[in-house]
C-alpha cells in the first residue's frame, strides 16, 4: 500500500455545503489536486476561489456521471482518489415512505455512489492503483425509528463497501468507509424537511412532529458528541492520503460507542427506549 500522488486528481461529490465542502478545502490545502463536484456549480464557486477544479455532477445523472469522469480523465488521467460525499436523509413513519421516496433516496445514496465507482475503476485498474471513500454513517451500524429509509441505504453501502473490497484489491485500489455521528450541517434544516406530510388524519401525525424534535435534539450543535464537518473532514483526509489505511474509520463518540451500546442493550430495551424518544403523542 502506498499513499495517494498529490498529482492525481481526487473527486469528490456533493461538495456544494457541509461535509463535502469541508473535505474539499482540506484536501486542497493538502496539496493534492482537488476536484470539487455538485449538482449546481454556482455553490462552487468559493472553492474555485480557493485552489479547487470545479465541475457540474449529479450523481442520479447517469449523462452528467460519465461525462464527469470523463472529463477528470482527460485532464489529468486516472482519479487518484473518489471521495463518494454525496447523499441525504429520508425521514418519516415506513408505512408513509412512498416507493418514490424510498427509490429517490437509494438513487442518490446507494446507485449513484456505486455507479461513481464503477465509472472511475477502469481507470484505476489501468493505472496500478486507486482509492475509493465512501461516506458512511453510524446510520449503517445502529438503526432508529423514524429514519428507516436513510438507515436502509447507509447498511446497503457498508455491505457495498465488503464486497467491493476485496474484489478490487489485487487491482492495487483500496476501498475505505467513513461511519461519522452527528456532526453540524444543512442536514438537520433537511431531516425535517423530509419528512412526508400525509394530512391531519394521518395516524402518524404527532409521531412525525416528534421524529422532528428528537432529530433536532441529536443533531444539536451544542450536544454533547455533536462535531463539526471540519473535524469529520479530517478524518476523511486521513482515509483518503494514509499509506496503510484501515477499512472502516469510526468518527466521534456516538459513532465509536454507539453499535457496542446496541448491542448490550438488545432489541426489546432499545426499542422501548426509542419510544420514549419518539412517542406516538405529542408530550
Amino acid at each position: 500500500m502506498t499513499a495517494p500522488s498529490p498529482s492525481s486528481p481526487v473527486l469528490i461529490t456533493g461538495c456544494s455545503s457541509g461535509l463535502g465542502y469541508a473535505t474539499a478545502l482540506l484536501f486542497r490545502e493538502a496539496g493534492y489536486l482537488t476536484i470539487a463536484t455538485a449538482r449546481n456549480p454556482a455553490t462552487l464557486e468559493p472553492l474555485a476561489a480557493r485552489g479547487c477544479e470545479t465541475l457540474q455532477l449529479d450523481v442520479t445523472d447517469e449523462a452528467s456521471r460519465t461525462a464527469a469522469v470523463a472529463e477528470i480523465e482527460r485532464r489529468h488521467g486516472a482519479i487518484g482518489v473518489l471521495v463518494n460525499n454525496a447523499g441525504y436523509g429520508q425521514y418519516g413513519p415506513m408505512e408513509e415512505i412512498s416507493l418514490d421516496l424510498l427509490r429517490r433516496n437509494f438513487e442518490t445514496n446507494v446507485f449513484g455512489l456505486l455507479r461513481m465507482a464503477q465509472l472511475a475503476l477502469p481507470g484505476m485498474r489501468a493505472a496500478g492503483r486507486g482509492r475509493i471513500v465512501s461516506i458512511s454513517s453510524l446510520a449503517g451500524r445502529v438503526t432508529a425509528q423514524g429514519g428507516g429509509s436513510y438507515h436502509m441505504t447507509k447498511y446497503a453501502v457498508e455491505a457495498l463497501a465488503d464486497a467491493l473490497r476485496p474484489e478490487v484489491a489485487p487491482f492495487g485500489i483500496e476501498v475505505v468507509n467513513v461511519l461519522p455521528g452527528p456532526f453540524v450541517s444543512a442536514y438537520r434544516d433537511k431531516v425535517i424537511a423530509s419528512i412526508p406530510d400525509t394530512g391531519p388524519e394521518s395516524p402518524y401525525r404527532d409521531y412525525k412532529r416528534n421524529i422532528g424534535r428528537y432529530m433536532l435534539h441529536f443533531l444539536d450543535p451544542a450536544r454533547f458528541g455533536t462535531m463539526t464537518a471540519e473535524q469529520v473532514a479530517r478524518v476523511v483526509l486521513a482515509a483518503g492520503t494514509a499509506a496503510r489505511p484501515r477499512t472502516r474509520y469510526n468518527v466521534g463518540f456516538w459513532a465509536k460507542f454507539g453499535p457496542v451500546g446496541r448491542f448490550v442493550a438488545g432489541d426489546r430495551f432499545t426499542d422501548m427506549w426509542m419510544s420514549r424518544e419518539i412517542p406516538h403523542r405529542l408530550r
